[in-house]
Protein backbone atom coordinates (compact mmCIF):
# COMPACT_ATOMS: atom_id res chain seq x y z
CA UNK A 1 0.00 0.00 0.00
CA UNK A 2 1.20 3.23 -0.61
CA UNK A 3 1.61 5.58 2.19
CA UNK A 4 -0.68 8.34 2.17
CA UNK A 5 -0.33 11.93 -0.04
CA UNK A 6 1.09 14.67 2.19
CA UNK A 7 0.06 18.36 2.22
CA UNK A 8 2.85 20.78 3.18
CA UNK A 9 6.90 20.84 2.59
CA UNK A 10 8.96 17.71 3.40
CA UNK A 11 10.28 18.62 6.95
CA UNK A 12 6.81 19.59 8.07
CA UNK A 13 4.86 16.79 5.76
CA UNK A 14 1.37 16.46 7.15
CA UNK A 15 -0.62 13.22 6.00
CA UNK A 16 -3.54 14.10 3.81
CA UNK A 17 -6.37 11.29 5.23
CA UNK A 18 -9.53 12.80 4.71
CA UNK A 19 -12.65 10.92 6.20
CA UNK A 20 -15.02 9.37 4.44
CA UNK A 21 -17.75 11.49 4.74
CA UNK A 22 -15.71 14.47 2.96
CA UNK A 23 -15.46 12.84 -0.72
CA UNK A 24 -18.58 11.32 -2.83
CA UNK A 25 -18.58 7.66 -3.12
CA UNK A 26 -19.62 7.61 -6.78
CA UNK A 27 -18.79 9.26 -9.50
CA UNK A 28 -20.17 12.88 -9.41
CA UNK A 29 -21.58 13.21 -12.83
CA UNK A 30 -23.67 9.73 -12.01
CA UNK A 31 -25.46 12.23 -9.04
CA UNK A 32 -28.15 14.32 -9.03
CA UNK A 33 -27.73 17.90 -7.93
CA UNK A 34 -30.34 17.19 -5.10
CA UNK A 35 -28.02 14.34 -4.23
CA UNK A 36 -25.16 16.38 -3.95
CA UNK A 37 -27.04 18.98 -1.91
CA UNK A 38 -27.95 16.42 0.87
CA UNK A 39 -24.41 15.38 1.08
CA UNK A 40 -23.22 18.79 1.16
CA UNK A 41 -25.93 19.21 4.74
CA UNK A 42 -25.09 15.89 5.68
CA UNK A 43 -21.55 16.31 5.73
CA UNK A 44 -22.03 20.15 7.08
CA UNK A 45 -24.26 18.37 10.05
CA UNK A 46 -21.94 15.77 10.73
CA UNK A 47 -18.49 18.68 11.27
CA UNK A 48 -20.72 20.91 12.90
CA UNK A 49 -21.81 18.28 15.85
CA UNK A 50 -18.08 17.30 15.62
CA UNK A 51 -17.52 20.84 16.79
CA UNK A 52 -20.12 20.77 19.70
CA UNK A 53 -17.69 18.12 20.76
CA UNK A 54 -14.55 19.46 20.64
CA UNK A 55 -15.72 23.06 21.98
CA UNK A 56 -17.62 20.89 25.28
CA UNK A 57 -14.37 19.31 26.57
CA UNK A 58 -12.36 21.54 25.91
CA UNK A 59 -14.79 24.12 28.06
CA UNK A 60 -14.72 21.36 30.71
CA UNK A 61 -10.89 20.39 30.52
CA UNK A 62 -10.11 24.27 30.79
CA UNK A 63 -8.47 26.11 34.15
CA UNK A 64 -9.75 29.10 33.52
CA UNK A 65 -13.00 30.30 33.82
CA UNK A 66 -13.49 33.08 31.21
CA UNK A 67 -12.01 30.74 28.39
CA UNK A 68 -14.78 28.16 29.57
CA UNK A 69 -17.19 30.34 28.90
CA UNK A 70 -15.88 31.45 25.71
CA UNK A 71 -15.55 27.48 24.55
CA UNK A 72 -18.80 27.41 25.87
CA UNK A 73 -20.56 30.19 23.78
CA UNK A 74 -18.66 28.60 20.69
CA UNK A 75 -19.93 25.56 21.45
CA UNK A 76 -23.55 26.47 21.66
CA UNK A 77 -22.75 28.70 18.10
CA UNK A 78 -22.08 25.60 16.91
CA UNK A 79 -25.14 23.80 18.10
CA UNK A 80 -27.31 26.23 16.52
CA UNK A 81 -25.55 26.20 13.17
CA UNK A 82 -25.90 21.96 13.07
CA UNK A 83 -29.84 22.68 13.83
CA UNK A 84 -30.39 25.22 10.63
CA UNK A 85 -28.57 22.26 8.99
CA UNK A 86 -31.09 19.68 10.07
CA UNK A 87 -33.51 21.73 9.34
CA UNK A 88 -32.79 22.21 5.87
CA UNK A 89 -32.59 18.58 5.35
CA UNK A 90 -35.72 17.69 7.41
CA UNK A 91 -37.31 20.39 4.49
CA UNK A 92 -35.88 18.44 1.86
CA UNK A 93 -35.58 15.38 2.33
CA UNK A 94 -39.47 13.67 3.36
CA UNK A 95 -38.27 10.24 4.60
CA UNK A 96 -35.88 12.70 7.37
CA UNK A 97 -38.95 14.73 8.46
CA UNK A 98 -41.02 11.39 8.77
CA UNK A 99 -38.78 9.92 11.54
CA UNK A 100 -37.89 13.46 12.62
CA UNK A 101 -42.13 13.53 13.37
CA UNK A 102 -42.17 10.14 14.46
CA UNK A 103 -39.12 10.44 17.41
CA UNK A 104 -38.32 13.87 18.27
CA UNK A 105 -40.10 15.84 20.49
CA UNK A 106 -41.71 13.47 22.68
CA UNK A 107 -41.74 11.99 26.29
CA UNK A 108 -42.26 8.45 25.09
CA UNK A 109 -39.26 5.69 25.64
CA UNK A 110 -37.21 5.97 21.90
CA UNK A 111 -36.89 2.07 21.38
CA UNK A 112 -41.07 1.44 22.31
CA UNK A 113 -41.50 4.25 19.63
CA UNK A 114 -40.05 2.41 17.00
CA UNK A 115 -41.76 -1.02 18.05
CA UNK A 116 -44.98 1.12 18.12
CA UNK A 117 -44.72 1.74 14.51
CA UNK A 118 -43.64 -1.65 13.78
CA UNK A 119 -47.09 -2.90 15.41
CA UNK A 120 -48.88 -0.76 13.46
CA UNK A 121 -47.50 -1.51 10.14
CA UNK A 122 -47.71 -5.14 10.77
CA UNK A 123 -52.02 -4.43 11.74
CA UNK A 124 -52.14 -2.32 8.04
CA UNK A 125 -50.62 -5.00 6.08
CA UNK A 126 -52.79 -8.24 7.48
CA UNK A 127 -56.03 -6.34 7.25
CA UNK A 128 -54.78 -4.31 3.95
CA UNK A 129 -57.44 -5.56 0.75
CA UNK A 130 -55.28 -6.74 -2.43
CA UNK A 131 -56.59 -6.67 -5.72
CA UNK A 132 -56.49 -10.46 -6.25
CA UNK A 133 -59.07 -10.52 -2.65
CA UNK A 134 -61.46 -8.20 -4.36
CA UNK A 135 -62.26 -10.86 -7.25
CA UNK A 136 -65.38 -13.02 -6.97
CA UNK A 137 -64.50 -16.37 -7.94
CA UNK A 138 -60.94 -17.51 -8.90
CA UNK A 139 -59.39 -18.09 -11.94
CA UNK A 140 -58.08 -21.04 -10.63
CA UNK A 141 -59.95 -23.87 -12.10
Amino acid sequence: MAPPATTGGTANAIPDVSMSSESLHEPIELLATKTRDLHRALVSLMEELEAVDWYTQRAEACSDPALAAVLRHHRDEEIEHAMMNLEWILRNEPVFADHAKRYLFTDEPIVEIEAAAEKRAAGRRAYSLEIGSLRRGSEEG
